[in-house]
């Protein structure tokens, strides 16, 4: 009866993985995608997840408050040195036509009552970013839609030319929505179709690896659908990755896509913003074909 109750009372070992395992590159990049299932992390998630009280809001994982006071020495950077800040989840839209189309149709959003407009000199050259409100088409000054920046590609040989507009997520969906009623874009020129879950053969030979060591390892996540290995989120908190990011308008040509979280965006503050991206930027040098 002893020996019975010995071998029943024998501590069941545990199912989680070591801390090894678990800190392992494919192991690391798989609880990342599982966990960005319904809010998409920035490129400086990490980054900031150590240092900041992190808030989920628009789709996004974002850092609200610092966890230390840092307060001054944010403030010191700010007025002495420079201070980085990722402003990655704003959304970006671009405009791809001919000028005069572009500018015809963008007139009607936007008023000269209000400041610049996308016809501004120093804006249109591509030199300078301008910022203006938006409103429904023909509506000004009411049905405001929001503040939006904007800044145009330089000109180049083709005629067409590019155009970035930079919202807030919660503006997104009603600002895409009137550029899409204004240009007549309504077919679907790329529709993302979702890639098969794949992973090179060493990447499958390292899931078989850890498979093998032994088969209390955990095989499922917590909603019991199996493991996402090694793969690049595609999308982000306002797009949803099953449906089309770019319209094409069959009677001015004229070609919306949207290009949030493909290009990141940061904001430099203080009197050394200037120096530091001469350090980090270096120029390319000019190659004719």
């Amino acid at each position: 009866k002893q020996a019975e109750k010995a071998v029943h009372q024998k501590k069941e070992q545990s199912k989680t993985k070591c801390r090894k395992a678990r800190r392992r590159h494919i192991n690391l990049v798989a609880e990342f995608n599982r966990r960005q299932r319904k809010n998409i992390w920035l490129e400086t998630h990490i980054w900031h997840a150590k240092r900041f009280h992190m808030v989920k809001k628009w789709g996004y994982c974002l850092g609200d408050s610092p966890t230390e006071k840092c307060y001054r020495a944010c403030y010191r950077a700010m007025t002495n040195h420079c201070l980085l800040q990722d402003l990655s989840y704003y959304c970006c839209l671009e405009l791809t036509g001919k000028e005069n189309e572009l500018l015809k149709q963008l007139a009607r959003i936007c008023s000269i009552d209000t400041g610049l407009t996308f016809e501004e000199a120093c804006c249109l050259s591509g030199r300078f970013e301008g910022s203006l409100n938006l409103y429904q088409a023909d509506r000004y000054p009411e049905d405001m839609l929001g503040p939006v920046t904007f800044i145009w590609k330089p000109r180049g040989v083709s005629e067409n030319r590019q155009l970035w507009i930079w919202m807030h997520p919660a503006l997104k969906q009603d600002i895409l929505r009137e550029l899409k009623a204004i240009f007549q874009c309504t077919e679907p020129q790329d529709i993302y179709i979702p890639e098969p879950v794949t992973t090179s053969i060493q990447e499958e030979k390292q899931m078989d690896v850890v498979l093998s060591l032994g088969k209390k390892r955990k095989k499922e996540d917590k909603e019991g659908e199996r493991a996402v290995p090694v793969k690049k989120i595609i999308g982000d908190g306002t797009r949803d990755p099953f449906q089309s990011y770019s319209w094409i308008s069959q009677t001015t040509g004229i070609v919306i896509s949207d290009r949030t979280m493909e290009i990141l965006r940061y904001r430099l503050i203080g009197p050394l913003s200037h120096s530091v991206l001469t350090e980090t930027l270096k120029a390319a040098s000019l190659q004719t074909v």
